[in-house]
């Protein structure tokens, strides 16, 4: 079984836009995530996480 690549080798998903804006709100709670694991910016990794929290709000 081959490992997976980290999120910022892989191509997006068939059928996905690559890009999204975050929203302002989204952007807050990236940069919150950030600060509470001790980065001073938000990194692709949060940056997904408050992505996917859109996706969960809106099922």
């Amino acid at each position: 079984m081959a490992a997976r690549q980290p999120p910022w080798k892989r191509k997006a998903p068939p059928g996905k836009k690559a890009r999204t804006s975050l929203t302002a709100a989204e952007i807050k709670a990236a940069r919150e995530r950030a600060a509470a694991a001790g980065r001073r910016y938000p990194n692709l990794v949060d940056n997904m996480w408050a992505l996917r929290q859109r996706s969960l709000r809106d099922r």
